[in-house]
């Protein structure tokens, strides 16, 4: 039986030969067996740093014939950033073939592009956002070049998973495959899945989909750290700054708070420490509102730079696969808002020479700390998120048929409304939904009804000939930040914003010149002090799983052994505080409720979706409360403990009528929809649909009404 090298061709084995590795990893070897062999689709799931990349396109590479006229292989990646790291390794790995490999974004050679249109061949590397600019703005293009792909690569398709863009993805491969002269196979890439059928389900077919899982764990070193903050909301504790350096101002260091303000602060603060002790000075922050080339050489600095320790305070943008080289350490402050998330950071650290990922938690309140505990330990049992994408994306559908319609340049209606139904995307949709929001786009202008076809209106013409139109999530509006002419970077207005004002932005202190508001920028010059930008966005969705696992902690009396004293010492002030409830042996439904003097105190230990949803009925019904994210508790003043039970009986008759109630919310505060982008220009029924779909959990809230066993406290 042929080895796995074997099946490769030898342009491809001589690739293997001269990177001179002993052997193929685990990941590589079945990607290779399988993939040569088969047309199917695949979801290769391993670690990450185990080779994924190398495992599709070895085996693609080997198989695809790239002589006849037409891009064979579509690489689709949700960061430019990382096109722009993987084109360096795809290139290399071409170069044994005589392949051509193409970026194609917004900051990609425009004279690359033009290149590629006129002699269609080889590999391209694109963005959701940019495939969708070219259905729209050169549909002639998709044709010429996609018409015969052999394969569409989707990188890191785990962050594509139960999200807009991912539907977005989706529908624009749908639209690829039936373009197709044959059909083409899907091959995701992924470290984290926590729901391998809804990643077959993502290539559109499922039933040709296989999975292949290297289960191998990395080892790793973890260690929590407990600072508590002089106030909720407050600074980063001095003593918890003073550890960090301690920990590790002689190491390779990746340090991911969770808000692009606080990665600020951190980069800030750590430089001012180690100046003070003669440190070094390789202090950088990562996040989307730093400008792109700062970003850029920070990677660069990382990846090439061999001996000097480094530090880089970063957000999500270092969480995906861009190579930085060897980290040795990773740092989390404060709770990691997912499981996946987690185990993506973890990931980045002792990537190199097989070394332990060595990861250090921080805490600064005895809630964060518990639940970075419950994520932790969910990690180590194998969990992960499962992430389920809507199955009636009615606002995707409605941004989708303006794209169609600017693609064909006018389509019959009967034969747009057969396109979007046949899509697998919205295959759920009923029809008489799909052409209410036809006739709503009509209505509004959007699109107009002229000699028998569809065609973009006047008013959806500023809207589809955008640039905002091209991606289905919203983006902050916000300001450029120059200093000698040179653009350092980008925050959202606010109070703050201001001439003689000082703020912090990639890991430099800036005092504020001027405001050119007109023209949406900033000038600033190096200061002594500062302040973190004040950035929007919320926190993130807390699966249910991670709120249970919170609650077997507290209900436990067991040490946990990665605490330092003062976490124990934290975990055990907690555990007190419940002290008082009668834990069951198995805790399933019971919630336990204090009774305070002014009222209650209910912890839910629920979902963030079924907590949104928790906390609309109660307004709806007019009860006074305050909702604790951190705490998943509701605070509800005036309520006596034995007319708890009847306020959960009219809270179940509120949830069984919700749609009735979500149109009145609608109608006092449309910005309810402006999660979804494009939800707003639904008709209003259609709206409830997006809102119970995916921002709420009307039936988990539900369930927890009826099901719930509460423990007084």
């Amino acid at each position: 039986m042929p080895t796995a090298y074997d099946l490769l061709t030898e342009p491809i084995r001589r690739y293997v030969r001269d990177q001179r590795w002993e052997e193929l990893r685990p990941i590589q070897a079945a990607a290779i067996q399988h993939i040569t062999t088969s047309d199917d689709n695949f979801i290769l799931a391993s670690r990450t740093a185990s080779g994924k990349t190398e495992a599709a396109f070895l085996p693609i590479l080997s198989k695809v014939d790239f002589g006849p006229p037409g891009v064979r292989v579509l690489y689709v990646s949700p960061l430019i950033a990382l096109i722009n790291d993987q084109f360096q390794r795809v290139e290399q790995l071409c170069q044994y073939l005589d392949v051509r490999v193409t970026k194609w974004h917004g900051e990609a050679s425009r004279a690359d592009k033009q290149s590629l249109v006129r002699q269609p061949t080889g590999i391209v590397l694109i963005t959701p956002e940019s495939l969708e600019a070219m259905f729209v703005h050169s549909p002639y293009s998709v044709q010429a070049l996609f018409g015969h792909l052999d394969y569409v690569v989707v990188d890191e398709i785990h962050s594509f998973l139960g999200t807009d863009r991912g539907l977005q993805l989706q529908s624009l491969l749908a639209r690829l495959r039936a373009r197709q002269a044959g059909r083409f196979a899907t091959v995701g890439l992924s470290a984290t899945i926590g729901d391998y059928a809804e990643a077959k389900h993502f290539t559109g077919e499922p039933e040709r989909t296989r999975v292949l899982l290297d289960r191998a764990a990395k080892e790793m070193t973890t260690e929590f750290r407990y600072f508590p903050a002089a106030r909720l909301g407050g600074d980063v504790p001095l003593d918890l700054l003073k550890d960090l350096y301690r920990q590790t101002h002689a190491s390779k260091v990746l340090i991911f708070p969770n808000s692009r303000g606080l990665a600020e602060v951190i980069a800030v603060k750590l430089r001012q420490i180690a100046e003070r002790v003669n440190g070094h000075a390789n202090y950088f922050s990562h996040h989307s509102s730093v400008h792109k080339q700062v970003r850029e050489y920070v990677e660069d600095f990382a990846k090439n730079n061999q001996r000097q320790p480094f530090c880089i305070a970063c957000t999500s943008t270092l969480e995906l696969g861009i190579d930085i080289g060897s980290v040795d350490k990773v740092v989390q402050l404060d709770t990691a808002q997912s499981v996946a998330s987690l185990i993506q950071r973890v990931g980045r650290s002792g990537r190199r020479d097989g070394a332990p990922s060595q990861l250090l938690l921080y805490a600064t309140t005895p809630w964060s700390l518990l639940q970075s505990l419950a994520c932790w330990l969910l990690y180590q049992e194998g969990f992960v998120e499962p992430l389920r994408a809507a199955r009636q994306p009615h606002d995707l559908l409605l941004h989708q048929a303006l794209s169609i319609v600017k693609e064909l340049g006018g389509v019959g209606r009967a034969e747009l409304a057969d396109c979007l139904h046949e899509n697998p995307v919205f295959a759920e949709i009923a029809l008489p939904d799909l052409h209410e929001t036809l006739d709503e786009l009509l209505r509004i202008d959007w699109l107009e009804y002229i000699g028998g076809e569809l065609i973009i209106g006047v008013e959806g013409e500023f809207v589809v000939n955008g640039r905002d139109f091209f991606s289905v999530f919203s983006s902050e509006p916000a300001y450029k930040v120059v200093h000698g002419g040179n653009t350092i970077g980008e925050i959202p207005y606010s109070p703050q914003v201001q001439a003689e004002e000082n703020l912090f932005l990639a890991a430099r202190k800036w005092k504020i010149q001027f405001v050119d508001t007109a023209a949406r920028r900033i000038e600033v010059v190096p200061a002594k002090d500062g302040k973190k930008p004040l950035f929007f966005g919320g926190g993130g969705v807390v699966h249910p799983r991670i709120r249970e696992k919170m609650l077997e902690l507290l209900a436990s009396d067991t040490p946990p052994p990665e605490l330092n004293e003062a976490g124990a010492e934290a975990l055990r002030g907690l555990r007190q505080e419940f002290g008082t409830c009668a834990w069951p042996a198995e805790i399933e439904h019971e919630r336990p409720v204090f009774v305070q003097d002014n009222g209650l105190l209910l912890f839910t230990f629920s979902g963030t979706k079924t907590n949104r949803s928790l906390a609309f009925l109660l307004k709806r019904l007019d009860v006074d409360f305050t909702y604790d994210e951190a705490q998943s508790s509701f605070a509800l003043p005036g309520v006596a403990y034995r007319l708890l039970s009847e306020l959960f009986e009219q809270l179940h008759l509120y949830a069984e009528d919700v749609d009735f109630h979500l149109l009145q919310a609608l109608a006092e505060t449309p910005g309810l929809i402006d999660f979804a982008k494009w939800g707003a220009k639904l008709p209003p029924h259609l709206q409830v649909a997006v809102l119970r779909e995916r921002y709420y959990d009307f039936a988990g809230a539900m369930a927890f009404l009826s099901e719930t066993r509460l423990l007084r406290a």
